[in-house]
């Protein structure tokens, strides 16, 4: 399981986890890595099921990006983004840990335009349930 939704899903009553109800995460992923297989059908199945149940999470926002979104900026490489202070990127050989101001904003700006190109709620559990039905 992804250390992020593990840590959503945890029920621990330390500091830590006050400080997670607290937290609120945004998730944003396209549409094709729903459809990835990395692992047989019943584990890709569990994983996106997972996605599904996440979805209801009070402190979680699930985007997916359409396939046929009209797009306004390139994909990236996956990133996290710390309250707008850091970033975390993990392109093919190195994981960067990212905190000079300008290069934070440029990726707060490039989950801004994926935000706004993605659908939540209703349509992207559709997505979700169409990639689980595409496994059968």
């Amino acid at each position: 399981m992804d250390p992020v939704i593990a840590d959503c899903c945890s029920n621990s009553s330390t500091n830590a986890a006050a400080e997670r109800e607290r937290s609120q995460f945004a998730i944003l992923m396209e549409e094709n890595v729903l459809r990835h297989q990395l692992g047989d059908a019943g584990v890709m199945a569990g994983q996106l099921g997972l996605l599904l149940s996440v979805m209801d999470l009070p402190a979680v926002s699930l985007g997916v990006v359409p396939f046929a979104a009209a797009r306004t900026t390139w994909p990236i490489e996956t990133s996290t983004v710390f309250d707008d202070e850091r970033v975390h990127c993990e392109p093919l050989s190195v994981s960067m840990k990212i905190t000079t101001p300008d290069e934070v904003a440029q990726y707060v700006r490039a989950f801004a335009a994926f935000h706004q190109q993605a659908v939540y709620g209703a349509e992207a559990r559709a997505l979700i349930v169409r990639a689980i039905d595409a496994l059968r």
